[in-house]
């Protein structure tokens, strides 16, 4: 990823936000420098994995926090499918019958949330691929070219932060693809989430991936954070049975 002045731009920008909060730049720094720089009302980033439970990393105001969790819990949504086709996935209106389609249960709940308008860009160096940045807007809306272009440089500028890259002429691959410990990354939301999972591996005698469906369907029927109900999986609070209804664990 060779840097360029679009995207010398960006970071400097990003560079700048940090300066503001008084920190090391994070994710966050790259969401607020993008819902200031473009037509659009907040910002969230999630890590993604095919091998893990993906959450949400940061957002910019309650709206977007929601469509990070609803997207991540439904498993359906732009973040989905920008992070299962590796392109990015542009939705100007939610009240399309086609997207209404496309995420049935996801679109009514976005804009009851309070968006109309979602853009979905995912992070990705090489065959490295950490997350996702959604920008939502609270109106219809569309990016031009000018726009949509600063938007995939704010994509590439949330991996570089997330992989802990350094911009060099070179455009030199990251050493490897492990996250810093301050990059922004709430470790414990995943752990928790991890462990959640695991647990319900044993009480249902399902794989990982069926358990981790469970645990999703189990938050979003109650309305509940997804780890929310992983920290009652955790603390014993909540136990999953073969009938899908939860029981309290007295023990």
């Amino acid at each position: 990823m060779r840097p360029n002045g679009r995207s010398v731009r960006i970071q400097l920008l990003v560079a700048e936000q940090a300066a503001r909060r008084g920190g090391r730049i994070g994710v966050v720094d790259v969401c607020t420098a993008a819902v200031a720089s473009l037509p659009v009302s907040g910002a969230g980033v999630s890590a993604m994995s095919r091998t893990a439970a993906s959450h949400p990393l940061c957002s910019t105001d309650e709206i977007s926090e929601q469509l990070e969790e609803l997207q991540l819990t439904l498993g359906e949504g732009p973040c989905v499918d920008a992070y299962a086709q590796q392109s990015a996935v542009l939705t100007p209106d939610l009240r399309t019958a086609e997207l209404r389609d496309r995420w049935p249960v996801f679109a009514d709940a976005a804009l009851a949330a309070g968006a109309r308008a979602v853009f979905a860009f995912p992070l990705q160096i090489g065959a490295i691929s950490p997350g996702v940045l959604d920008l939502y807007a609270d109106v219809p809306a569309t990016l031009d070219v000018e726009e949509l272009a600063d938007a995939l440089a704010f994509a590439d500028t949330a991996t570089l932060v997330l992989l802990d890259m350094r911009v060099d002429a070179t455009g030199a691959p990251p050493d490897d693809d492990a996250l810093p410990e301050d990059s922004g990354e709430p470790g414990g939301y995943r752990a928790e989430i991890d462990q959640a999972t695991g647990m319900l591996t044993v009480q249902l005698g399902v794989g990982v991936e069926e358990a981790f469906v469970r645990l999703r369907a189990y938050a979003f029927a109650h309305g509940r954070r997804l780890a929310d109900v992983a920290a009652d999986v955790v603390a014993r609070r909540l136990r999953m049975t073969h009938d899908t209804e939860p029981a309290d664990d007295d023990g």
